[in-house]
């Protein structure tokens, strides 16, 4: 149980991280909004045609799933790490370190903030997919548990990222390099079994792939691998990942130099 001291500190750095996204909601509300109409026009409406079905399903309907999912990704990522490295920058954290609350409170205030950013954004993209595609929940326990704990996740890896950046051009470095490439190749827009068996076994190595098939199962209930595996990965890398920021933290890499 958490002590009152400490449930205040939790709720103002969470409730900080919130109100700070929804004051520019222009920049960080709609544009996710608009980009993923264009992409339900252009890869839906008209690839999605020429292409027919996919799993059973009709091709609008196989990629609105992970559609959903890649903006939960992104969002989540970006938002912590904007939001913690500006703290860096403007040397706000250095009062959250001095102050007698536990680390672990500042990783969850922070996460908090990534994940309350990231499902508003799956919901508002969800809201927008209906324009174009009747959707039906396969699952809602599993789709629930999917994008929370996505979502988790690529909130402590925003975190990771903004601990080690030193200029604001860090923190674009690994979104561009990294968590795009593994999105796009992470089968949002296609189901692995259409590639050769080698690189079927290449995508297994691809951590995003897991849980855009996590979260496609509960809205479709089909999926590339077991559910079951895919959780397992998530929670793999929420432990590793929290594991070494609460280390960092610790340790004041990339904060007391």
């Amino acid at each position: 149980m958490l002590n009152k001291q400490y449930v205040i500190a939790l709720k103002s750095i969470w409730l900080k991280e919130i109100n700070r996204f929804l004051r520019i909601w222009v920049q960080t509300l709609v544009p996710p909004a608009i980009t993923m109409s264009l992409y339900f026009v252009i890869f839906g409406n008209l690839i999605g045609s020429r292409i027919g079905e996919m799993n059973g399903f009709s091709y609008m309907a196989f990629i609105v799933p992970g559609l959903i999912m890649m903006s939960v990704i992104t969002n989540s990522y970006s938002n912590v790490a904007a939001s913690f490295f500006s703290a860096k920058f403007q040397r706000n954290v250095e009062e959250l370190l001095v102050a007698p609350v536990p680390n672990y409170l500042i990783i969850l205030g922070y996460v908090g903030g990534g994940v309350a950013r990231g499902l508003m954004v799956g919901l508002i993209v969800t809201l927008v997919s209906l324009f174009f595609v009747d959707l039906h929940i396969h699952n809602m326990l599993i789709l629930i548990a999917s994008v929370l704990c996505t979502s988790i996740l690529f909130s402590i890896g925003g975190l990771l990222n903004a601990i080690f950046a030193k200029t604001f051009d860090d923190i674009s470095i690994i979104p561009t390099f990294v968590l795009t490439p593994l999105t796009y190749l992470g089968g949002v827009f296609y189901s692995i079994s259409l590639l050769p068996d080698f690189w079927q076994g290449v995508s297994h190595f691809n951590p995003v792939f897991y849980m855009i098939n996590a979260f496609r199962y509960g809205f479709l209930g089909v999926s590339d691998v077991p559910v079951a595996w895919s959780f397992a990965v998530i929670f793999a890398f929420i432990f590793i990942g929290y594991s070494l920021v609460a280390m960092l933290l610790k340790k004041g890499v990339g904060i007391r130099s």
